[in-house]
């Protein structure tokens, strides 16, 4: 098909989502997966090579035209309403819930230490987490995820684009070589309807992180302990004699 990157660009321009790989093989019938995936790196690089206002980014499992993040300022000024902006208490349900999931209200609120169903109810309403399903246990608590909307935020292809801790680590000794220990307080300030990095999302992540560690090391530490407290009941103590019968 001779102009078929022509009509790459505008099946993804005019999806409303990220547009998958898969979908596009769907509609291009006849054409094979390899020469349609080629045909999206060299328009990927076309659009970063020609330095326009837009380029081509795969993200969130589909591909997407994207405003360049250095003229945000611009786009602002178009978009008179006021951006929607995570506080920090969602920023960081948030993150434990990228992190950990699936996980109940409950075990969100044992790493966070405080009630977490307002932080969720508005992570809902933006659609950046979901009910994934119900836990097997009683009570049947409802389990959360992440949703394609939070890729699509974050500038992620997939969930193993999530930075680790050491990441996380380098990322705030970066922050305070440059004099910016602060940064994290100005995540309330920042929008997440640009789209532009994953900053918003890292800024301040490290004590999340911190959190589920210290939970961890605290559930390894219980187990331990049950173990040590096991009374032991020496009559019942039977010693068997182990004959080697290893070759000499």
């Amino acid at each position: 098909m001779e102009n078929m990157k022509a009509v790459m660009e505008a099946l993804i321009f005019a999806s409303d989502t990220p547009l998958a790989l898969e979908k596009i093989c769907m509609i291009l019938s006849g054409i094979e997966k390899q020469e349609i995936k080629e045909a999206l790196e060299k328009l990927i690089l076309e659009y970063n090579e020609r330095q326009s206002g837009i380029y081509l980014q795969e993200v969130a499992g589909g591909f997407q035209f994207r405003t360049r993040p250095e003229l945000s300022p611009w786009i602002k000024k178009l978009k008179s309403t006021k951006p929607h902006s995570l506080s920090p208490q969602a920023m960081e349900t948030l993150a434990i819930v990228a992190y950990k999931q699936p996980i109940v209200k409950s075990e969100i609120e044992s790493i966070r230490g405080v009630d977490v169903g307002a932080p969720l109810k508005g992570l809902l309403d933006k659609k950046l987490i979901r009910i994934v399903g119900r836990k097997d246990v009683p009570g049947k608590p409802i389990i959360y995820g992440t949703t394609k909307k939070f890729l699509e935020v974050f500038n992620l292809k997939n969930l193993m684009d999530l930075p680790n801790l050491r990441e996380l680590k380098e990322l705030n000794q970066q922050q305070e070589l440059l004099g910016l220990e602060g940064v994290g307080q100005n995540v309330v300030d920042q929008e997440i309807g640009e789209l532009e990095t994953l900053d918003e999302f890292t800024i301040g992540q490290e004590t999340v992180e911190q959190k589920i560690e210290k939970q961890e090391r605290g559930e390894q530490q219980n187990i331990e302990q049950e173990v040590d407290e096991q009374p032991i009941d020496k009559e019942n103590i039977k010693i068997e004699k182990i004959e080697d019968t290893s070759d000499l």
